[in-house]
């Protein structure tokens, strides 16, 4: 491990964020000589980031804890496009409502990690649309165009992936990672950053805009990404069988993004305690050496540290609380995620698999038939031996009816 100067990327370095730096001895010597200020970008693609994207705000949220100026930037103009990056297919065009409203979305997720404000090292929120839709077609090409080789863009990955495959690029989105060069560029003027940050996915993009910079007689600029995230299976971080796990209240309940961190495999804890919770490193070191039964207690920390960063602490304690009261004592806890199903179609009766998708606890009616079928369907404690079963008002106990999936999956059913 290198020794370096820079607090910031010495946490980076021992948790494990660092994957390739452009110039990591000039940046380290930049960095220990005072406070720099550097940004990551996020599109506004849905109203909220899901946990693929967390390393990088936990990088921008590090960046403020050591004394450096995080720039969050919303690409409100390259959103009009769609990053090409690691995708087989265009992107759905938005408009700009759209837009707006996943950007206002996304915010609520840096306002919980990050202090906004007016003071030197506060985060700042910008928005590229700012200055890329003011932008002239024809003195954009002059000025910009002649610094790109399509030689040189055609060995880019997101471009590749879409040729190798023979599935269509179209011009709009080749055009994306000029438009990500010139943020780097603009920002370099605007709000003096030299460093931008992303995933490995984005170093192409990355250099293109110091390459560009440079070209166009700006400073020296700095590049660092992280590692591909996935499991220790192989799977993409971030995913699961029902589908994203997003930082958003609005978008996942607390219980259930308390869930996902449980949930970890005893081989990723110790990396994620690392990446994704602010505890030192001498403690981390203790947990993820527990063996056995007692590798839960460290998940337990794991989900509650990461619930209270992004979500807050009381949403931390409810969960558990939940989770305790699920689990252990075998009842319906407070904070399990609800559905709200009329009183008339619980009188009339709902077939068991229909209200399994309602709740969220199978992605579709063959998956509910292969919970059924493998016996990990509950109704209220109660195994479901039948696809036919019908769940009728009946069923209803204390108010509400109890749905499991297995042993960590479950939801509540209320009349309304």
């Amino acid at each position: 491990m290198t020794q370096l100067k820079s607090e910031f990327l010495n946490i980076l370095q021992e948790r494990g964020y660092i994957h390739q730096v452009t110039d990591l001895e000039a940046l380290d010597k930049k960095m220990s000589e005072g406070p720099i200020s550097a940004y990551i970008g996020f599109d506004c693609t849905a109203p909220s980031l899901h946990v693929g994207s967390l390393v990088q705000i936990m990088m921008l949220r590090w960046l403020q804890k050591t004394g450096n100026k995080p720039i969050v930037l919303m690409g409100g103009g390259t959103s009009k496009i769609g990053d090409p990056s690691g995708r087989d297919e265009s992107r759905q065009l938005m408009t700009d409502e759209i837009i707006q409203n996943n950007l206002d979305g996304i915010f609520t997720v840096f306002n919980q990690l990050l202090e906004f404000g007016d003071g030197k090292t506060d985060a700042k929120m910008v928005n590229n649309d700012d200055w890329l839709s003011s932008l002239s077609y024809i003195p954009f090409l002059r000025e910009i165009g002649p610094h790109f080789t399509i030689n040189r863009m055609m060995t880019f990955d997101s471009v590749k992936l879409r040729l190798d495959r023979e599935q269509p690029l179209t011009f709009l989105e080749f055009n994306y990672m000029i438009l990500q060069a010139y943020d780097f560029m603009e920002l370099a003027k605007r709000e003096s950053v030299s460093l931008q940050m992303g995933g490995s996915d984005q170093w192409g993009n990355i250099v293109n805009g110091m390459e560009l910079a440079r070209r166009m007689g700006g400073g020296q600029l700095f590049g660092l990404t992280t590692p591909l995230m996935t499991t220790s299976d192989g799977k993409k971080m971030g995913k699961t069988a029902n589908g994203a796990v997003w930082l958003n209240e609005a978008q996942l309940p607390a219980y259930d993004y308390w869930q996902f961190w449980r949930n970890t495999t005893d081989a990723d804890v110790g990396r994620f305690l690392r990446l994704f919770t602010e505890l030192p490193m001498d403690e981390i070191a203790r947990l993820e050496a527990l063996e056995g039964r007692e590798i839960n207690d460290a998940k337990i920390i794991l989900a509650n540290e990461a619930t209270k960063l992004c979500r807050g602490l009381d949403a931390a304690k409810t969960a558990e609380a939940t989770a305790k009261e699920t689990f252990e004592k075998g009842g319906a806890g407070a904070d399990l995620p609800t559905i709200n199903v009329s009183s008339d179609t619980l009188n009339a009766g709902i077939n068991i698999i229909d209200l399994f998708v309602q709740a969220g606890l199978g992605s579709s009616k063959g998956e509910v038939r292969r919970l059924i079928k493998q016996g990990g369907a509950k109704l209220n404690d109660v195994k479901v031996d039948s696809e036919e079963v019908t769940v009728a008002a009946a069923d209803i106990a204390d108010g509400q009816i109890k749905l499991s999936a297995g042993k960590k999956r479950h939801a509540l059913v209320k009349p309304e």
